[in-house]
């Protein structure tokens, strides 16, 4: 890694939070596309019809506001990360070089790219950031019957 890890933690934990806004901002205007449209549908002669149509609206309108209220718990993370360098286990926050990848311990947002270098950030909650948490330099753990040996956490 060419950067101190501060710096990559930094950029990884902006990148995430711009990733989030980017999810926030698409749900809501998803969200805003289908109740104008729910409330633009006038009823029709069918009446049949029209009660399956606004059910769903009703359910698509269901789905975005799950995809927000999930985008703003990965929001309320963010905020509470500590990207400042520790050593010790890992935990949210951590970057935990292995000899196979680097991991960002914060939200799922899957890969990013730094400086030529492909980090993959994932949740605590996440099957592999799951196995990840409590985890120190020197541990081995297997995901996907592959064998990672972990060489630095920060």
């Amino acid at each position: 890694m060419n950067q101190p890890y501060h710096a990559i933690k930094t950029s990884l934990l902006a990148a995430c939070r711009h990733y989030v806004d980017e999810r926030i901002a698409n749900a809501l205007q998803a969200l805003a596309s289908a109740s104008d449209a729910a409330a633009d549908d006038t009823k029709s002669s069918a009446g049949d019809k029209f009660e399956a149509t606004r059910e769903m609206m009703q359910q698509e309108i269901a789905r975005h506001q799950q995809l927000l209220a999930d985008a703003e718990r990965m929001a309320q993370v963010l905020a509470s990360l500590d990207a400042r360098p520790h050593s010790g286990p890992a935990k949210l926050g951590s970057l935990i070089e292995t000899d196979r990848g680097t991991f960002f311990l914060a939200v799922s947002a899957g890969r990013l790219d730094m400086e030529g270098n492909a980090y993959w950030a994932v949740s605590t909650a996440s099957p592999i950031g799951s196995r990840l948490v409590g985890l120190q330099a020197g541990d081995r753990f297997s995901f996907n019957q592959v064998t990672y040996v972990i060489t630095q956490v920060s």
